[in-house]
């Protein structure tokens, strides 16, 4: 899945987790969701979804801080910050197992690695419901994550202006995702050839 998507879809968990936890998620929370949803894939130039996917350990690392602030009701935006942060990355490392491989050309199948278990020592393979990073079922899920996100949480106009911007981007990464192997092939030999 898209980067993109996780962080509609953090966004949209947070603000539809949030009146449980006792509190309306501000801007800073629901930012901190965001950046949440993106930040496992900064793997993605060394060993991806290996590096920072964890689906185990953040998961757990949420529901200990989440359940800390149940017991002590606490709602200080910082607070609140880091478990929009853990539960958006928890759910990214989670669910990347449900789309394609880790190869450049996922529509390809050549990889049987979705997501490495730290806990278990080993790669859990790919369910492909979302086939790749960019198919139209993908854009799909983060138009209605984006949707949910806008409408279950009191945005700000500037909040709802990343999430639409992030559609946006979404949308054309979307039309162009199949030719990024190629462009990436023209762009290294375009660069060889004017380096001889």
């Amino acid at each position: 899945m898209m980067a993109t998507t996780h962080a509609l879809m953090g966004v949209a968990l947070v603000a539809l987790v949030f009146p449980e936890v006792g509190a309306a998620p501000t801007a800073g929370v629901l930012l901190a969701a965001f950046v949440g949803g993106i930040v496992p894939d900064l793997d993605m130039g060394a060993a991806h979804r290996k590096t920072l996917h964890f689906p185990v350990c953040l998961p757990l690392a949420a529901a200990f801080v989440g359940g800390g602030l149940l017991a002590s009701g606490a709602t200080g935006s910082l607070a609140l910050g880091l478990f929009a942060f853990l539960l958006s990355a928890a759910l990214h490392s989670a669910i990347d197992v449900f789309g394609g491989g880790v190869e450049p050309e996922p529509w390809k199948r050549t990889s049987n690695k979705a997501v490495y278990n730290h806990v278990l020592g080993r790669w859990h393979r790919p369910k492909r419901w979302v086939r790749y990073a960019g198919a139209p079922e993908d854009f799909l899920l983060a138009a209605v994550c984006g949707t949910v996100a806008i409408r279950a949480a009191a945005t700000t106009p500037e909040i709802d202006r990343l999430l639409l911007g992030t559609l946006a981007f979404s949308a054309a990464f979307t039309l162009v995702r199949k030719r990024i192997p190629d462009l990436l092939s023209y762009a290294n030999a375009s660069l060889s050839y004017s380096r001889s």
